[in-house]
Parts: structure tokens; C-alpha cells; sequence
């Protein structure tokens, strides 16, 4: 029998699922875990807080997979887990398609200023004009990061006629590689972040890069909060360097009260909910896991795998 500890929030998505050679054992908390962790061979310890996961991962000394609905895991002890001889499965495109479809209902509520339309129906106020008369047709997109989550991104704005040209380190396609998009910023209406966060993404936009944009530019970031330098977005927002920031992600999260991005009118700020506005995130992970399962046990290989390297 092969030992299993695993959140009881998938208890009955998987339980009903798991094959024999599987030995279950449930945690309701972070003690719990800790508890059952050290017997544990194939480990599901994702909690609402990171810290916790972190101190269940480093007490697993005998784990030999590591599955979580996270797809990124940065903050997880990563060269523990590689000398430990780990493998990681992650959340990779679990929650693709939402956070693909908020990325166009991000740019199609700037375009077409509907946030003031919202305002104005909370007055009982009727607009005699449109507040927004940007038109997503035509207009050119830069995308940073074609994973899981960028690949859906770009169909979808294709198919409002936009002009998406992603970065990849082929640069094929009529993609640009990764030495040349900075140069190429002020050709772009949008920039969309999709990357992981990592040693070379951290920081990627600061404010070189916001100079570099059309004063019409949006930046978009459905990725992580430290990609963009926000000190350096928060001072292009109040010059008005570029049109708008469209933040599913910020840094810090979540932002503290006298924050000036909750203020800045050339800001929207959707609280890390891009991943959240969908149903059926547990029952893909459970899906995913059952059928890993069977790859585990065939000796074959189980995926998405997480490169314990480069942290994605």
C-alpha cells in the first residue's frame, strides 16, 4: 500500500476514485498534516495559506510526489523538494479558461468605460453617450507568457480581430524573442502578462519599460504582482505615461488600505478573483489527480510536471 495524505476539502471528489494500492489519510488542518506528513509517499497538503504548506512539505521526508492545485509554486522549499528527489505536479491550466475569459472581460469593460456606466446606473443617472469608444478590433496585443493560460488568451482575442503577437524563445511564427520586445513596446495597444514568476520575470516591467508604451498602452496582469515593479506602474499611472493598468495581480496581496492603486482612476483592481470565478477548479484537480494516479502506479510519467529548476 502506498500512503496518501490529502487535503478532506477533495475528500469526495477523489475517495470514491482511488484504487486499491492507495492508503488515504485525511487532514482537516495544518496540524493534522503535520502529524501524518513524515509516513507520507504522494502528498496533497495545498492550504488557503502558503506558510503552513511550506512547513507540511519540508516535515514529508519520505514523499516521493507532491500534487497541488497551485500552478505556481514559488514559494514552495523547491531545492528541498529536488534533493529529496521529489517529483511536483502543479495546477497548470486548471483555471486556464476563466482566467483567459477575465482577461477579455478586463479589456472590454476599459474599452468600453463600462465601470462608469455601472456608476451611473447606481445614480439612476441615464448616459446620453458611451463612456468608452475604444473598439478592440485592430488594435495590437503583446503577449508576454504563452503557457497554458496565454495560448487561451490569444484564440480569444483573435477572435475580436486583434493583432496578437506573442514572445517566445524561437520566435517563430512572427513571435518576438525574449531580447526584443522591449524595444518593440510602443508598437503594442495592449501588453498582457501571463509568465510565472520567477528570477527572470520578477521585475520584468518597471519603469523603463512603462516609458517605452504608447500613452494610449494598457498593461494587463493576470500573472503575478512582482513581475511589474509597482512603485514604477504607480507613478506612470498618476502622470498618466500610459491610458491604464488592468490588475488581477498586485504586490503585496492583498493591498493595504492606503494603497494609491485603490484610488487611481486609471487603475482597476480585481483582488487575485480571475482563477476564483469559475466552478469547477476542485473537480479538474480531482480528475487530474485520479488519472496521474494511474500513470504513478504504470511507472509512467505524471503531469503537468513542475521543472523544480526554473519554479514552473
Amino acid at each position: 500500500m502506498t500512503k496518501a495524505v490529502l487535503s478532506a476539502l477533495i475528500r469526495p471528489l477523489v475517495e470514491p476514485r482511488l484504487p486499491e494500492w492507495v492508503e488515504p489519510h485525511w487532514f482537516m488542518s495544518k496540524e493534522q498534516a503535520l502529524e501524518m506528513a513524515p509516513e507520507a509517499e504522494i502528498g496533497w497538503f495545498d492550504l488557503n495559506e502558503k506558510e503552513p504548506m511550506v512547513e507540511i512539505a519540508k516535515a514529508a521526508s519520505n514523499l516521493k510526489w507532491l500534487n497541488s492545485i497551485y500552478a505556481g509554486l514559488d514559494f514552495m522549499p523547491l531545492q528541498l523538494l529536488k534533493e529529496r528527489g521529489v517529483v511536483v505536479t502543479n495546477g497548470v491550466g486548471i483555471n486556464a479558461i476563466t482566467i483567459a475569459e477575465y482577461v477579455v472581460m478586463l479589456m472590454l469593460a476599459h474599452a468600453k468605460g463600462y465601470r462608469d456606466v455601472v456608476r451611473a446606473q447606481a445614480r439612476k443617472e441615464w448616459l446620453l453617450d458611451s463612456p468608452g469608444k475604444r473598439e478592440l478590433a485592430g488594435e495590437r496585443v503583446l503577449l508576454l507568457g504563452l503557457g497554458a493560460i496565454g495560448q487561451l488568451i490569444k484564440t480569444r482575442l483573435e477572435a475580436f480581430d486583434m493583432k496578437v503577437v506573442p514572445v517566445r524563445r524561437s520566435g517563430a511564427d512572427g513571435a518576438l524573442k525574449p531580447g526584443e520586445w522591449r524595444e518593440r513596446l510602443s508598437d503594442f495597444d495592449w501588453v498582457v502578462l501571463a509568465v510565472p514568476s520567477t528570477e527572470e520575470t520578477r521585475g520584468m516591467i518597471g519603469a523603463m519599460e512603462l516609458a517605452r508604451m504608447r500613452p494610449n498602452g494598457v498593461l494587463v496582469n493576470i500573472a503575478r504582482g512582482d513581475v511589474v515593479e509597482q512603485d514604477a506602474l504607480v507613478e506612470a499611472l498618476k502622470e498618466k505615461k500610459i491610458e491604464a493598468a488592468l490588475l488581477d495581480v498586485t504586490d503585496p496581496e492583498p493591498l493595504h488600505e492606503d494603497h494609491p492603486l485603490w484610488e487611481l482612476e486609471n487603475a482597476q483592481v480585481t483582488m487575485h478573483l480571475s482563477g476564483r470565478a469559475q466552478t469547477k477548479m476542485f473537480q479538474r484537480s480531482a480528475d487530474r489527480f485520479i488519472e496521474n494516479l494511474g500513470r504513478w502506479h504504470a511507472g509512467e510519467p505524471v503531469e503537468p510536471r513542475l521543472d523544480l529548476d526554473l519554479g514552473y
